[in-house]
């Protein structure tokens, strides 16, 4: 595995590990927290432990030096053994509540941690884990009861470098990690018709398992092969996408995300989780559309039932009402 580097120029800086192992929503929702700790520690070396296919958007966001590749298992902490050299100076868990990241970091012999099952005892009050909190301010509390100051609307991300393979663009997303926060393709593949019928260029993306998926909706919804973007785009490349689109529409997943950290007009459609827990900052460019109802399970491997009850004609007329300034025609 890589190892981490102090900067350029301070080769006896202070090195400061974050981990937070997670996937690319995950890491967006983190971004408040992770520039608090930038902010709060300017004259440390700041290496962030994540998924290597990861290592591009965590650089993106100016708040890391480093990244430590860290493989999870599913919905597991990984181990650090890929640190090389003295112990951190600072170890901060942004993965979760439990024993486990705690004692993975804690294995790193650090001199000082920072995580919710270890606590700080000289803190008079030791942060306590909210389950209903909603993520980008869950962290950013935790981080000020160590005394670190964090911003939970700090989410945006500087535009990207590249060009976009599509300017302009309603960008559909039908894919997501679990089945359960899949709407289906079908759809996904009517809403694309109809935009394109409204006189909107249309691209369909998806991960790089979710080819099938993509040429399923675009197949279903008339979208040309030069719209349909498989294999999953290299993060500059989405990134750029993103940025320079005009809507982006996709269930609760990392692009969602995305387009925040972009301030691209956005409709995510939520189940089984609550917007309430992982939406966007209020903000007219983002609608969530959510039907309120029992908690789902977040890696269950049916679509929700909350999720199934957000209908065609309520994304369409979203879409449209975002869209409605813009004059876009289909090339």
């Amino acid at each position: 595995m890589p190892r981490p580097t102090a900067p350029a120029g301070r080769p006896d800086a202070p090195r400061l590990l974050v981990l937070r192992a997670l996937g690319l929503g995950d890491l967006l929702a983190g971004v408040p927290a992770l520039r608090g700790v930038r902010r709060a520690f300017p004259g440390h070396h700041v290496v962030l432990a994540l998924p290597a296919a990861l290592e591009e958007a965590a650089l993106a966001t100016g708040a890391v030096d480093a990244v430590l590749p860290a493989e999870a298992p599913a919905r597991g902490v990984p181990a650090l053994d890929g640190w090389r050299g003295p112990p951190p100076d600072v170890a901060i868990d942004l993965h979760g509540n439990g024993p486990e990241s705690r004692d993975a970091l804690a294995a790193l012999a650090p001199r000082r941690l920072l995580a919710h099952a270890h606590p700080d005892p000289s803190l008079p009050r030791p942060p306590v884990w909210c389950p209903h909190e909603h993520e980008r301010a869950r962290w950013c509390r935790f981080l000020g009861a160590y005394g670190i100051a964090a911003d939970p609307d700090d989410v945006r991300l500087p535009m990207p470098a590249a060009a976009s393979p599509a300017p302009g663009a309603v960008v559909v997303h039908p894919g997501a990690e679990s089945a359960s926060r899949r709407w289906p393709a079908g759809r996904f593949a009517l809403l694309a018709r109809r935009l394109r019928a409204a006189g909107h260029r249309v691209v369909v993306t998806g991960g790089p398992k979710e080819d099938a998926l993509v040429l399923d909706v675009a197949a279903r919804g008339g979208v040309p092969v030069r719209d349909v973007l498989r294999g999953g785009l290299p993060f500059g490349e989405l990134s750029a996408l993103v940025a320079r689109a005009s809507l982006v529409v996709s269930g609760d997943t990392g692009l969602a995300h995305l387009a925040v950290a972009h301030a691209t007009p956005s409709v995510t459609l939520f189940g089984p989780v609550s917007p309430r827990l992982w939406g966007p900052p209020r903000d007219p460019r983002h609608l969530a559309l959510w039907k309120p109802g029992p908690p789902g399970d977040p890696h269950g491997v049916l679509p929700d039932p909350q999720l199934l009850r957000i209908g065609a004609g309520e994304v369409t007329a979203a879409s449209l009402t975002l869209l409605s300034p813009l004059r876009v025609r289909n090339g």
